[in-house]
């Protein structure tokens, strides 16, 4: 399964609501929807979609979700940076770096394992 190619989401370089689907229609000379749904790399919003997640939003799999959001309610950045990685390893990512400090870029690096 290649985690790494998806549907893609919506961001904040395209038209429409930042995390819908994004569709581009592609049509027949009748006029006929034939595709619509884009399909790219997915590693990046993958990410995002579970540092937003909370634990127990995603049907299919209850334990996955980082809740970012919650981080304002705390000071221990340490704790979100174990919590990062631990919920990127459970989606097979490969985490290399996760830098989570106090007015510093928030920076991940991490790749898909084979």
């Amino acid at each position: 399964m290649m985690k790494n190619i998806g549907i893609q989401l919506n961001d904040n370089s395209d038209d429409g609501t930042i995390m819908d689907l994004k569709i581009d229609p592609v049509r027949d000379a009748s006029n006929k929807i034939l595709s619509g749904l884009v399909i790219g790399q997915s590693k990046e919003q993958n990410i995002a979609l579970m540092l937003m997640m909370h634990q127990g939003e995603l049907k299919f799999k209850p334990d996955l979700g980082v809740g970012i959001e919650d981080i304002v309610l705390s000071s221990d950045y340490l704790i979100f940076r174990h919590r990062i990685s631990e919920h990127l390893k459970k989606d097979n990512l490969i985490v290399s770096q996760v830098d989570l400090f106090e007015n510093k870029p928030f920076k991940i690096i991490a790749e898909y394992g084979k």
